[in-house]
């Protein structure tokens, strides 16, 4: 397909993503962002050796890199905080580490600066309030009152995606799993050179997230869904990891501060169907929504930048390029999505318990495979 002018709706990972690998197959990328403050949690983001593998696709690694803390390993502990195993992790880049943890705003900020260098327009505060297509392209109708026309929409608005909903309202919801996940950052423990994920009907992991910085995520059993209220949420917080194992039990006596908790419920969605109607196509959680236990749902998004940005390229079609771009991710993003959700289900017995040494190693096998 020639040079277009393309239409990004979402300005997160996804997004910002999908703006770069289009901006440099050279077409003209507008990216529009529902929240006026492009607000993002304070705390971090695991992104492992095929996320590597696709920063440096993008052309962005070495300004990644700036902003994250590598590692090579994976530690396995059991219940009672005896350590099982260290998996070393693959290398796709030759020199750079495997896995990194990140800051969810530094990683933004590298995304979002990269994509204005390659001259991407970013605003935010909009909304996409009808998309009218043609054989030629898309009219988009906004929120603030304007309009423009477009080659292409890629809709990278997350797991309750208004563009979805507008081109595929029979398209699968999310669904709540009955487990929520709690984050909290804190000085990095001396000595912590992995991801170490401690496995128990709560399970918890610590990432190291710069020189000086790490932090823990918990997954905790909710079946009512609760949304629980900010004043005392440290203290909830905290009486959650009481049955874990020692050392994070006495990491949880330093959580304090209810305002630097994040608290989140999981929810799920793979579409089966198609991914796209006409010049309209979705990517991301938008798609493909999965739990945080193998840590990939943010690379899975990224990786469905570049594929479509690279099947746009080589296909007659816009059409044509959507089919083969979903065809080249359905079963990676499938496999990762139920992967993901058997590690959720057997934690909190809705399901047999799964070993996360094997299923560890065996998504570093899936992903290390290219995209």
């Amino acid at each position: 397909m020639r040079e277009g002018k393309v239409l990004v709706i979402g300005g997160g990972i996804g997004g910002l993503s999908a703006a770069i690998a289009l901006c440099r197959k050279g077409h003209s990328v507008a990216v529009i962002e529902r929240d006026p403050t492009w607000s993002v949690y304070g705390v971090g983001i695991i992104q492992q050796s095929n996320v590597v593998r696709a920063m440096d696709q993008l052309g962005v690694l070495d300004t990644f890199l700036d902003a994250a803390c590598g590692f090579d390993a994976v530690e396995i502990y059991v219940p009672d905080g005896t350590r099982v195993a260290r998996i070393p992790t693959p290398t796709l880049v030759e020199g750079k580490p495997s896995n990194v943890g990140i800051g969810r705003r530094a990683l933004q900020k590298v995304l979002g600066d990269s994509a204005r260098a390659l001259g991407a327009e970013i605003r935010l505060g909009v909304t996409a309030e009808a998309l009218d297509q043609d054989e030629t392209g898309v009219s988009v109708h906004f929120s603030d009152g304007g309009a423009g026309r477009y080659d292409l929409v890629v809709g990278a608005d997350g797991l309750y995606s208004q563009t979805r909903r507008m081109i595929l309202p029979e398209a699968e919801s999310p669904t709540f799993t009955g487990q929520s996940v709690w984050r909290y950052n804190f000085p990095r423990a001396e000595g912590l050179d992995a991801l170490c994920v401690y496995n128990g009907p709560t399970g918890v992991g610590l990432v190291p997230m710069s020189a000086d910085t790490m932090y823990l995520y918990a997954t905790t059993p909710e079946p009512d869904n609760p949304r629980y209220p900010l004043d005392g949420l440290a203290a909830t917080m905290r009486a959650k990891l009481a049955e874990t194992a020692p050392a994070i039990r006495a990491l949880a006596q330093r959580i304090t501060e209810d305002a630097d908790v994040v608290y989140r419920p999981l929810e799920g969605m793979m579409v089966h169907g198609p991914w796209h109607r006409g010049r309209v196509v979705l990517l991301g959680d938008a798609v493909h929504a999965t739990t945080p236990h193998l840590g990939q749902g943010a690379g899975m998004a990224i990786e469905d930048a570049l594929v479509l940005a690279e099947e746009l390229s080589f296909r007659d079609t816009p059409e044509e390029a959507f089919a083969a771009y979903r065809a080249r991710r359905y079963e990676r993003c499938r496999y990762i999505v139920e992967a993901s959700l058997a590690i959720c289900h057997g934690q909190i017995g809705k399901g047999p318990p799964v070993d996360n040494h094997k299923a560890t190693a065996e998504m570093f096998a899936v992903v290390s495979q290219p995209i």
